[in-house]
């Protein structure tokens, strides 16, 4: 899910409030094409903002060619200098998913009084440690939960090979304004777990090559997208009310389209009461 330009991303976002000064914007601008030269992306995209007591982190990932693979994610407190975050595990996702809480906005500070697997914890309290997460490991699992429950493309963006590489589209022009305007229109860009179970025939209707992934007409609860039209009916935009601060654009008939966060990093909890 790369934003079409960055200028469309930050443009949306501080139309959304994101709090980006011109004068940030700038700066972030230039430093995403040097951080983009300097690891060698085929492309890098502002993902957004977690916003912490003490401090921020600005979010960046890096693409390769297979836009399935695994992303690079860096951070920067200033917008100017990035650190590369380890590669998420799926037992940091699980410890993060036990954090409440804002962020701190200090990359080294630990969180105690996790629950940790059986082995792990043998092996800490032996060593006489506590169990702990710190918030540079929470930071990146955080973004990945966000990017698995809401990071989300419009239908045939991304093609899938014959040998499971998934690749930009070419011919892809955008949406028509009635599609734009469904949420079956658009797909989770994650491992799908839907699709699987679909019948032989409605799996009949489906081409292998651009739907491959959950679209989000199903997701649970039912009611966790809004969907608008903003900019004088020219732009499509969704919104999740399961992860506050997440906002999805595209403008139809067009190449553009993108997702940006800015947020607190916290799961809304109390959406199915809301509902």
């Amino acid at each position: 899910m790369e934003a079409a330009s960055l200028p469309a991303a930050l443009e949306l976002a501080a139309g959304g409030g994101a709090g980006l000064s011109p004068e940030k914007r700038a700066v972030l601008g230039a430093s995403l094409l040097l951080l983009q030269r300097d690891y060698r992306f085929e492309r890098v995209w502002f993902w957004g903002c977690i916003q912490g007591v003490r401090g921020s982190y600005y979010i960046a990932e890096g693409l390769g060619p297979d836009r399935a693979a695994p992303r690079s994610r860096l951070y920067s407190l200033n917008c100017v200098e990035w650190s590369l975050l380890p590669p998420v595990t799926e037992e940091m996702v699980a410890q993060a998913e036990q954090l409440k809480g804002r962020f701190q906005g200090d990359p080294s500070f630990e969180y105690e009084h996790i629950e940790i697997n059986a082995e792990d914890a043998e092996r800490l309290f032996e060593d006489g440690k506590e169990p702990t997460i710190k918030e540079e490991a929470r930071l990146v699992a955080t973004i990945e939960q966000i990017d698995r429950a809401v990071g989300i493309i419009p239908r045939g963006a991304f093609v899938k090979t014959p040998l499971g590489s998934v690749h930009e589209n070419r011919n892809f022009e955008g949406l028509s304004l009635t599609e734009a305007k469904k949420l079956s229109s658009y797909f989770h860009f994650t491992k799908p777990f839907n699709l699987k179970n679909k019948t032989l025939l409605e799996k009949a209707d489906l081409d292998p090559s651009t739907d491959f992934l959950d679209s989000l007409e199903h997701d649970i609860p039912q009611g966790s997208w809004t969907v608008q039209l903003e900019k004088g009916d020219t732009v499509v935009v969704l919104r999740s009310l399961l992860w506050l601060g997440l906002t999805f654009y595209h403008v139809p008939v067009t190449k553009q389209y993108g997702y940006i966060y800015f947020g607190t990093g916290e799961k809304n909890f109390d959406l199915p009461f809301m509902l």
